[in-house]
């Protein structure tokens, strides 16, 4: 979050603009809808845009929202377990994936989950911090607002009238929300697990395709080939994304483009009735028939809708209407026609399954089709590499995740993040999975367990939307739930027998994420209870500087705390110790809202405390805001913020100090010298201390030991920062 726009804004102007006079309806955190986030005026101006506009979006969508959905005809087929298949388990095959496609693609997400942005952003998480705001509810204690004024209160008491059962239940159940904490979680770690699958299996399914004219090539040399053109794509990632993305979209272009030309051939040269296989009847056949084994094969067919996640995850990046346009007249029909020109292929050529891709391209046009198919593996990956970066950006930012390193690689975008650590990780884990397992079916199980469980927390995190925050009809909600519910169910119990085949990797990379971001969470969370409970108000600070033995030294200070209606109790260590304190001092919090992105003239939040040279300071970023705090940038920044406090406040009856006075000694602290401080806490574990916190107290501190410290924001350290050593009481 870049502060240099950000203006100075009373703390009691969140609520009440007293300049106009004027009241603004709030949203449960208390923050002003009408001018939240970038991503409002973004979402607001989609009616404004003209229909080139939207267009020339859409275009610019195939490169990076579809790139793992529109690829998966490469790994379908061949992550299937066919055993001698006939005409009728190819149609029925068929009319699966066809369904699965239209359902879950154009219904589920074209339709339904792109309405369900969270201020102009999707996803997993985006669903969740909706819930959050709408059900008043924070994430943490201290990322909550507080309420600073009776009106505040009467439209939280409208609010609370009016919100449904369910939305209470979650209100006044700890076990609720954590819940739904966790199967968040749950989901944004899957989408982690995509990002080490989707580039594996892309890769390695791509340049497969050498081994069809080159019958001598051996199957370890394609492995080796897709892992080292894996490492050269990680190897790049820290020049950033924008310098290649211009190859991104005529890539995907073409091979969306080229694919269903080549599927029409098919059908017209194979089998021109494959289209007689959309009737459902197809699919209770192909179950009647195959029984068991019938079922086990879904575990390859949801591998069809692979990536359509990515249609809801990066609706920030564009806007809805590009998106479902792509999705509707581009991507959707190219699937389809691709889809049925290979089962037209295969049911002439039914043991050709496991190439089921390569076989059925024309000798003419193989090696056209094999250079646009590599590509196009190798910008799939791409997608869902920086996706990933980006899912890690927000967890550190949300303070959800332990703090790693992370990089802006573009001036002007500021989604496009790198994490060195994060990164070299991915790269360790792709290689891995293609070295350690290589066969495509076991990949494709793995793939198959990420794909059908963020479906399945998808459609939980929708179904509440709609009760909670929509009000849809009871009725629509139901056949909603139950279409969609025991769908993806039966997908996910099929890949879940595969967990013996490979299917455990993404299980157990996500669950451990989830277990390390909840627990990262919870020691977080203890620490801020602890904070509330001991902090110290104004009256207990001005009994301190009157102590003669508690002197004002030149200078100014940061204090960072996440608390926010009262003063950190570092302070009190601090003057125990130093027995001084800055003629300066600025308590600064950084609050975190849940809404995308926090307008400019709302990010920096100052007030005076009453005190001379006293004042509190209120960072407010958003989750896909970038925050740097480092340098003489920042500090210049909240000094320019608080002179211009000072100077609209300047007329009130209660200053008695001089305006130039007091703006004097701001420029006067910054001249002495700048420190920060910060604590470093410990949990002081007693023998009434329960097993569980115990556990994940102790598992806290051990995250907290080997990872960067920083403040929560993008885990980057503040220069000259003066750690204050204290206890807390588990």
């Amino acid at each position: 979050m870049d502060l240099q726009s950000g203006a100075a804004v009373a703390l009691p102007e969140l609520l009440i603009d007293s300049a106009s006079g004027t009241s603004h309806h709030l949203d449960s955190l208390h923050f002003p809808l009408h001018n939240t986030t970038d991503s409002v005026m973004l979402q607001s101006s989609d009616n404004k845009t003209g229909r080139w506009s939207n267009l020339l979006l859409a275009y610019k969508t195939l490169g990076v929202v579809f790139g793992g959905l529109v690829t998966s005809p490469l790994y379908v087929y061949p992550s299937m377990h066919l055993n001698s298949p006939t005409e009728e388990d190819y149609l029925g095959i068929y009319s699966i994936m066809f369904w699965t496609l239209t359902l879950i693609g154009v219904v589920k997400y074209a339709c339904i989950a792109l309405k369900a942005d969270d201020q102009g952003e999707g996803g997993t998480f985006a669903l969740y911090s909706l819930l959050c705001r709408n059900m008043n509810i924070g994430i943490l204690s201290s990322k909550s607002s507080d309420v600073n004024s009776s009106q505040a209160r009467c439209v939280l008491n409208e609010d609370n009238k009016q919100k449904s059962r369910l939305g209470k239940v979650f209100e006044t159940s700890m076990v609720a929300r954590r819940a739904l904490l966790f199967i968040a979680m749950l989901g944004t770690c899957m989408l982690i697990g995509d990002g080490i699958l989707t580039p594996s299996i892309s890769v390695l399914s791509a340049m497969d395709g050498l081994r069809a004219p080159f019958p001598s090539i051996s199957k370890s040399l394609v492995e080796a080939l897709s892992a080292v053109v894996l490492f050269i794509l990680f190897l790049l990632q820290k020049f950033g994304t924008s310098r290649v993305s211009f190859l991104f979209s005529p890539i995907m272009g073409a091979w969306t483009l080229s694919t269903p030309l080549v599927g029409i051939y098919s059908i017209i040269h194979h089998y021109p009735n494959i289209f007689k296989a959309l009737s459902p009847y197809y699919i209770f056949h192909f179950f009647w028939r195959n029984g068991k084994e019938g079922w086990l094969m879904l575990g390859g067919t949801i591998l069809c809708i692979t990536g359509s996640e990515a249609l809801f995850a990066d609706l920030g990046h564009f806007n809805r209407s590009s998106i479902q346009i792509a999705f509707l007249f581009t991507i959707y029909p190219s699937l389809i026609l691709t889809y049925a020109g290979q089962t037209a292929y295969l049911i002439k050529n039914p043991n050709d399954h496991m190439d089921g891709f390569y076989k059925f391209i024309p000798k003419t046009i193989y090696w056209p089709i094999f250079i646009i198919a590599t590509s196009a593996a190798v910008v799939a990956s791409q997608s869902l590499i920086s996706a990933t970066f980006s899912v890690i950006k927000q967890s550190v930012v949300l303070d959800y995740f332990p703090r790693v390193k992370v990089v802006h690689t573009s001036s002007n975008k500021e989604g496009e993040v790198y994490s060195p650590e994060v990164n070299y990780i991915l790269m360790v884990f792709c290689i891995a999975v293609i070295l350690i397992f290589g066969d495509g079916q076991d990949i494709g199980n793995a793939f198959g367990v990420v794909v059908s469980l963020v479906m399945l927390i998808t459609t939980i995190l929708l179904t509440l939307v709609m009760i909670i925050i929509w009000r849809t009809p009871s009725l629509l909600v139901g056949l909603y739930f139950i279409i969609f519910f025991m769908m993806e169910g039966v997908y996910v119990s099929a890949v879940l027998t595969k967990i013996p085949e490979g299917g455990w990797i993404p299980f157990a990379i996500s669950f451990i994420l989830s277990f390390i971001m909840f627990g990262w969470y919870y020691g977080r969370q203890r620490k801020i209870q602890y904070e509330l409970t001991h902090k110290i108000d104004l009256g207990r600070l001005g009994m301190l500087l009157s102590d003669p033995s508690v002197q004002r030294v030149p200078g100014l200070c940061f204090f960072y705390t996440k608390i926010q209606n009262g003063l950190t109790p570092i302070l009190g260590h601090y003057t125990k110790n130093m027995r001084s304190l800055h003629k300066v001092t600025i308590f600064t919090t950084l609050r975190y809202l849940l809404v995308p992105k926090v307008s400019p003239h709302e990010r920096i939040v100052v007030k005076k405390l009453g005190l001379r040279g006293v004042y509190a300071c209120v960072i407010q970023y958003g989750y896909a805001d970038s925050l740097n705090l480092e340098g003489d940038n920042f500090v210049s920044q909240v000094l320019d913020s608080l002179q211009e406090h000072i100077e609209n406040c300047s007329s009130l009856p209660s200053d008695h100090m001089p305006v130039q006075e007091e703006i004097s000694e701001l420029s006067e602290a910054k001249t002495a010298g700048v420190i920060h401080v910060r604590g470093k806490a410990r949990f002081h574990i007693g023998k009434s201390t329960s097993f569980f916190d115990r556990f994940m107290l102790a598992f806290y501190e051990v995250l907290h030991k080997n990872c960067r410290p920083a403040l929560p924001a993008l885990g980057v350290p503040l220069p000259q920062c003066l750690e204050v050593g204290m206890f807390y009481e588990a």
